[in-house]
């Protein structure tokens, strides 16, 4: 097999983040006295998406992510209560909630028989951290990389620097990244020159900037399990 060293994206590869978000959100908006729809919640949503775009920018620290959105959120609909307090029980609601997308746990033990599979994601330390422990596959992981402890996020160079010189005989050309983010995932592993797989369900257009320079485009589970133990 070409691919010996898989690193795995979280969010929307692994986990269903759209549903632990959903309920941790409802959870601390409630916390706050507010009773949210589902417009706002999908608001809240659109916020904390462009800040973390934001992030991977540069653009913002991760300490000020944590509260900002939940500020801009309380401006845009008036809401009176706490939001450090309010984005402090999100955090908390978020780190217990682990949900997997359907057929996650199956691929990752599949694969951890044929390769070594690292766990890379930007997100916040202790919510990752639960949600994994929570998720039930860390055992099928050798390692999990999270930007904080790293001191730089995906897509930067240094990130990709960290996570190599953390794994043993680690070789660029027997490295595959796999996930859902065109400006994390994708531009990270193009950045620091290994081969990348983005996953891509929904089988969306992506921009003709970065298209050209993606190594794999799939679209389900099976696929992944397929690219990476061709030639077996």
């Amino acid at each position: 097999m070409r691919y010996t060293t898989i690193l795995f994206d979280s969010d929307e590869t692994l986990l269903d983040f759209k549903k632990s978000e959903r309920e941790a959100i409802t959870g601390a908006l409630a916390f706050a006295g507010v009773n949210a729809d589902s417009e706002m919640i999908a608001e809240y949503s659109r916020i904390n998406r462009s800040l973390w775009n934001l992030l991977e920018k540069g653009e913002i620290k991760k300490e000020e992510l944590k509260y900002r959105r939940f500020e801009i959120f309380f401006d845009k609909y008036g809401v009176s209560g706490a939001p450090k307090a309010t984005a402090n029980k999100y955090m908390e609601l978020l780190s217990k909630r682990g949900y997997l997308l359907d057929g996650a746990d199956t691929l990752c033990e599949s694969l951890s028989k044929k390769a070594d599979l690292y766990m890379v994601t930007n997100g916040i330390k202790f919510i990752q951290e639960g949600r994994l422990a929570d998720s039930g596959i860390i055992c099928y992981f050798k390692d999990i990389f999270i930007s904080e402890d790293a001191g730089f996020d995906k897509p930067r160079v240094e990130f990709f620097e960290y996570v190599s010189a953390r794994i043993p005989d680690f070789s660029k050309e027997n490295t595959l990244i796999v996930g859902d983010s065109l400006t994390s995932d994708m531009a990270g592993g193009i950045n620091f020159g290994i081969d990348t797989c983005w996953y891509n369900p929904k089988r969306v257009e992506a921009p003709s900037d970065i298209s050209g320079k993606i190594t794999y485009t799939v679209s389900s589970y099976e696929e992944i399990y397929d690219l990476v133990t061709k030639g077996e």
